[in-house]
């Protein structure tokens, strides 16, 4: 991919943030939670899948 197609996505990406999280803050947070219980998830999973290992 052209690195100009990549700035372009990553800036473009950025200024949506930022629009999202200055005019709709509510949903900005939900979504940051929801992508924080998923990474939680993942965590448990992953030390559940250790933990049986080990025993």
């Amino acid at each position: 991919m052209p690195e100009f197609v990549k700035k372009l996505l990553l800036w473009g990406g950025v200024a949506f943030l930022i629009y999202f999280m200055a005019f709709r803050p509510e949903g900005a947070a939900e979504m940051f939670k929801a992508i924080g219980a998923g990474l939680m998830a993942m965590a448990q999973g992953f030390g559940d899948f250790l933990t049986s290992l080990m025993t």
